[in-house]
């Protein structure tokens, strides 16, 4: 396999161009993951940028060693289509856990309760919110 160097500049440029993108996107991700508050809200960050920045990062890899080896490389996007199917399950379920952790604990001030999604009553039982 050949190094860099020997990648033609038409190909070049789209990679970089990919890998910084990718790489800006992730840095993103876990800056709002280091930086949001509550747990809630740190599920976002990583959730939602995690997934579009390994899809660039991926892209540059298929783009790369198609061009590297001369023949059409596409594993790639068997990753990629495993990432987005399941990073949003994984997500989903990881918040759904943490809302039913805060419930039976009666966390009031965990974000569990805002947007009157889930209301706790003084009976310690989950009330469903008046409908409107």
């Amino acid at each position: 396999m050949s190094g860099i160097e020997h990648l033609p500049g038409w190909a070049a440029l789209p990679v970089a161009l990919l890998l910084v993108l990718g790489a800006t996107i992730i840095l993103i991700g876990a800056l709002g993951l280091l930086r949001l508050r509550t747990f809630y809200q740190r599920m976002h960050g990583p959730a939602i940028t995690v997934t579009l920045g390994a899809g660039c990062l991926l892209l540059a890899s298929m783009l790369y060693f198609t061009v590297a080896q001369s023949r059409l490389v596409i594993h790639e996007i068997i990753i990629s289509v495993f990432l987005l199917l399941t990073a949003p399950v994984v997500a989903m379920t990881i918040m759904r856990a943490a809302v039913y952790r805060d419930l039976r604990a009666r966390k009031r001030e965990s974000g569990v309760t805002a947007g009157e999604v889930y209301i706790l009553s003084d009976s310690g039982k989950e009330v469903p919110p008046e409908p409107r």
